[in-house]
């Protein structure tokens, strides 16, 4: 491996982290900036970059945990009750949420889908049943896609540098 891909190596790695971290937070597109820095990676390397077969591992993945984090969300607040409008405040929490830092993040949706819920009709006790699931959903999704963002970091890590050491031919 020469200095360049070293290099090119840390910086695709530092930004997947970066995704890492964003998968936890709502709103942040933390997955596809992984499945970014592979393409990425893999445009300025070419074959000294992930294989084809890891790429296409890669994008699945991407699209599987964007799946995973929608179809978590749902059914957390479906689990517990929550109509259309409890997931549609849940969404609308988080992403207002984020501007409040780490509280926002965690009550966001919470409040969000009550509230919506509460506009719709429903008593409080299930409005607040409603924004359970929905924080629940939340989580379950994040935790979801960081499990797929590790993974994928770990096989784009893994497959560049076997890719990249030198063969030793053995002679028996």
């Amino acid at each position: 491996m020469i200095t360049e891909q070293i290099i090119g190596l840390l910086l695709a790695l530092l930004v997947m982290l970066v995704g890492l971290a964003g998968t936890m937070i709502p709103g942040v597109p933390g997955v596809p900036l992984v499945w970014l820095a592979t393409g990425a990676h893999r445009l300025w390397f070419g074959d000294a970059g992930v294989s084809n077969t890891v790429l296409i591992i890669l994008t699945l993945l991407t699209l599987v945990s964007l799946g995973i984090d929608y179809v978590a969300s749902v059914l957390g607040a479906r689990k517990l009750g929550a109509t259309w409008r409890g997931v549609l405040g849940a969404v609308l929490g988080a992403m207002i949420g984020i501007l409040f830092s780490i509280p926002g993040v965690i009550i966001g949706p919470f409040v969000g889908a009550v509230a919506f819920e509460m506009l719709g009709g429903r008593e409080w006790k299930e409005a607040a049943r409603a924004g359970v699931g929905a924080l629940v959903g939340v989580f379950v999704g994040a935790f979801g896609k960081a499990v797929c963002c590790a993974i994928m970091i770990g096989l784009f890590a893994i497959n560049v540098i076997s890719r990249s050491a030198p063969r030793v031919d053995v002679e028996i």
